[in-house]
């Protein structure tokens, strides 16, 4: 995706809505092993109810990517290994005072990472 690139919501209108609809609807399942496409598979779908001809160039933009780069991803391998394995995380990022934390976790299917979450919080008590 270009540095600070704004979709206008006016221009021409993209005729086949249900063309763009499915483009984006693949492209969101790519993304789940594609995080570098996550992002602007993010920003086209939102414009997907009111696509115009900047939002299916984008999109084809991201199919053309795709073709050039097809040992990227997160990839899965068979393994031996039948477990689930689930790893967590918790700090105060060395702030007590402050009252600021970072939590995640990360859960492994045989072997393979399959889901993720980290999130940074501010804790607010009241006294």
């Amino acid at each position: 995706m270009e540095f600070n690139l704004k979709f206008n919501s006016a221009g021409n209108s993209f005729n086949d809505k249900d063309k763009i609809q499915r483009l984006v609807g693949k492209s969101i399942y790519l993304s789940l092993t594609r995080l570098d496409i996550a992002f602007i598979v993010n920003v086209i779908s939102q414009h997907v109810n009111n696509p115009n001809e900047e939002h299916i160039a984008t999109s084809y933009r991201i199919l053309k990517y795709l073709k050039k780069t097809p040992g990227h991803g997160l990839i899965f391998r068979k393994t031996q290994d039948r477990t689930v394995k689930v790893f967590t995380y918790f700090s105060w990022a060395g702030s007590l005072t402050k009252w600021r934390s970072t939590s995640g976790y990360c859960t492994f299917l045989w072997g393979n990472l399959v889901t993720w979450h980290i999130k940074k919080t501010i804790c607010h008590f009241k006294k």
